[in-house]
């Protein structure tokens, strides 16, 4: 059996360093979009019709522009938090292989995009606080996953 020699197994371990510090910056990054998407969608439950009225607060909580504030909220989780999922996407559908990142994908720009277009007058529900909620807990699973898979 052949002996790996000095030079292989430095490559070896550098190779191993440079795998480890992608996954530690991967971890950082979705660590940090998970915990500012999370702040956003505080006020997205509050802003949201339908929450409010299971919380029962009717309209009380409404005023105007309302809508438009609770869109501003939303895009910036869909564009920040989302975009690992919609990149993830793309990656998926230009190899011709469909996976959990383009169900995440698409189940996303569906509800943003039907919300923001029911927000500017279309007539139907407004899905922003489920778009915000599901970010939120797929952020929370990748970074589960790597931290996970960096432990291992």
């Amino acid at each position: 059996m052949m002996q790996p020699n000095k030079e292989t197994k430095h490559n070896h371990q550098k190779m191993n360093g440079q795998r480890h510090s992608h996954h530690a910056h991967m971890v950082a990054d979705f660590r940090k979009r998970f915990w500012i998407c999370l702040s956003l969608t505080i006020p997205i439950l509050f802003l949201s019709p339908l929450i409010q009225k299971f919380l029962g607060f009717g309209k009380s909580l409404r005023f105007p522009g309302d809508l438009y504030l609770l869109f501003l909220f939303s895009s910036g989780v869909f564009i920040y938090g989302g975009w690992p999922f919609l990149k993830g996407l793309y990656s998926e559908l230009s190899a011709k292989k469909p996976g959990m990142m383009t169900l995440i994908g698409l189940a996303i720009t569906v509800a943003y995009t039907y919300s923001s277009a029911v927000v500017f007058g279309l007539t139907g529900e407004i899905f922003f606080w489920e778009l915000a909620t599901l970010i939120d807990v797929m952020l929370l699973g990748h970074l589960i996953e790597m931290k996970s898979v960096m432990s291992a």
